[in-house]
């Protein structure tokens, strides 16, 4: 039985710049890929969007009927880590999907050596 021809279809790549940040907006925040959307390459989108929610949960609860102290703490631990997380993202794009592929990716991976996880 012949298995079935499968289409390889394009699909773009969306992420926003290295140090995407804003202005507070009375009551409004953002989380997960709407506040820090980038690549899959450094996988760290679900573990971001989890941390955000939990973060700022905790932040709520801190300032109780203050909202935006809550708010302003939140995105203020948000844009540094999400930062850190966008240029290993975009990194690992870099190696994945440059001229030279896969040539840096398999120099990173071999860098770890054989006893690092």
């Amino acid at each position: 039985m012949k298995a079935p021809s499968i289409a390889i279809v394009p699909r773009p790549i969306y992420a926003l710049p290295i140090g995407h940040a804003w202005s507070r907006v009375r009551g409004v925040t953002l989380l997960g890929d709407a506040a820090h959307l980038m690549s899959p390459f450094a996988g760290e989108g679900a573990n971001l969007a989890l941390l955000d929610g939990l973060e700022l949960a905790l932040a709520l609860v801190k300032h109780g009927s203050d909202v935006e102290a809550a708010l302003a703490e939140y995105e203020a631990a948000l844009f540094p880590r999400s930062e850190q997380a966008a240029q290993q993202s975009a990194d690992g794009l870099d190696y994945c999907c440059n001229a030279e592929s896969p040539g840096g990716l398999v120099e990173a991976m071999a860098a770890y050596g054989p006893d690092e996880h």
